[in-house]
């Protein structure tokens, strides 16, 4: 896989940090606004990136280059996919996807135009863990009850309240509590469960933003209740309780570094499969041999994935107050 990546923020930073680790990856050139230049310089030379660019469109008119992974600001992130799709490329590009699941249609449409493949990077969803313990759901009978919690207080959150405008408590640019971190709880619970009959989504608002929130998904058999917090401090586990028994694991979703089972009153059994050190270098990995072989059937499979998650986060905005 040739890559050209656009943006430099944080993401980004994490991404080149284990990029070395990835099979099949080869970083051909970064591409960033020009008040980021010396930024993406910087990267450039750390990981011996050959060219940097302030114009995307010149990156994606780069031959030698196959696939574009996007790692900018959310509210950008539906006009350079299409861009990038428009242009040939294969496209990897950060969660969530887009806003709308009418964006995720577009932008499969002209994918499939194009002949290239389009994924959404959702670490966990890739994790060597969370396919053992979707394996061992069976283990602990019919589920009636998930709570899944992500908090984390934000390191940016006293210059928020001080007034300081942080991008990621922006609704505008696509930040908030639901769109930068509850989206880890909603795609791992629809991938287990489906798409829920009800949605309610309960924020803490301040200034206009949802700082924190509880979202409920309604099932026929179960209630599910997903918490993303950018403003509070708490022990961040989460559980999953059938009749015969639960799973439970601690730390954040995205990365989901171990999970616990326990059958009734027996001691509880601890399990860790992930084979890296670092949450993003399987779903690189997965994203590089699927790309490498066309798989048209793993990326039509990662759309109908997005899209269902897409759909429940697009209900979840609509309890989110008017700008």
């Amino acid at each position: 896989m040739k890559l050209g990546i656009v943006g430099s923020g944080q993401i980004v930073h994490d991404f080149l940090s284990a990029s070395a680790k990835m099979k099949d990856v080869e970083i051909i050139a970064i591409s960033t606004i020009p008040a980021e230049k010396e930024v993406a310089t910087t990267l450039a030379d750390r990981y011996h990136i050959a060219e940097v660019f302030v114009d995307n469109k010149k990156m994606f008119e780069d031959k030698k280059i196959d696939t574009i992974y996007i790692g900018v600001p959310n509210s950008l992130h539906f006009s350079i996919v299409k861009e990038a799709l428009m242009m040939g490329k294969n496209v990897i590009c950060e969660k969530p996807l887009v806003e709308t699941s009418e964006q995720v249609k577009e932008l499969k449409r002209i994918a499939d135009e194009h002949h290239v493949l389009l994924f959404e990077a959702m670490t966990v969803l890739y994790l060597e863990n969370y396919f053992h313990l979707k394996d061992d759901l069976k283990k602990i009978g019919k589920i009636h009850v998930v709570a899944l919690n992500l908090t984390q207080i934000s390191s940016h959150y006293a210059d928020f309240l001080a007034g300081e405008h942080i991008a990621k408590f922006d609704r505008k640019l696509g930040g908030g509590a639901l769109m930068d971190m509850n989206i880890y709880n909603i795609n791992f619970c629809v991938s287990l469960f489906g798409q829920p009959n009800t949605i309610a989504y309960l924020p803490t608002v301040q200034r206009n933003t949802d700082t924190s929130g509880i979202l409920n998904l309604s099932y026929n058999d179960k209630q599910a209740s997903l918490i993303a917090a950018k403003d509070a401090v708490g022990p961040t586990r989460s559980y999953i309780e059938g009749e015969k028994g639960l799973i439970y694991f601690d730390g954040p979703l995205n990365v989901l570094p171990d999970y616990y089972v326990q059958i009734g009153q027996d001691k509880p059994q601890h399990y860790n499969f992930n084979e890296y050190d670092h949450r993003m270098i399987s779903e690189f990995n997965y994203f590089a041999k699927q790309i490498k072989e066309h798989n048209q059937k793993a990326a039509d499979a990662a759309y109908e994935h997005s899209l269902n998650a897409i759909k429940v986060l697009e209900k979840a905005q609509e309890f989110l107050p008017n700008d």
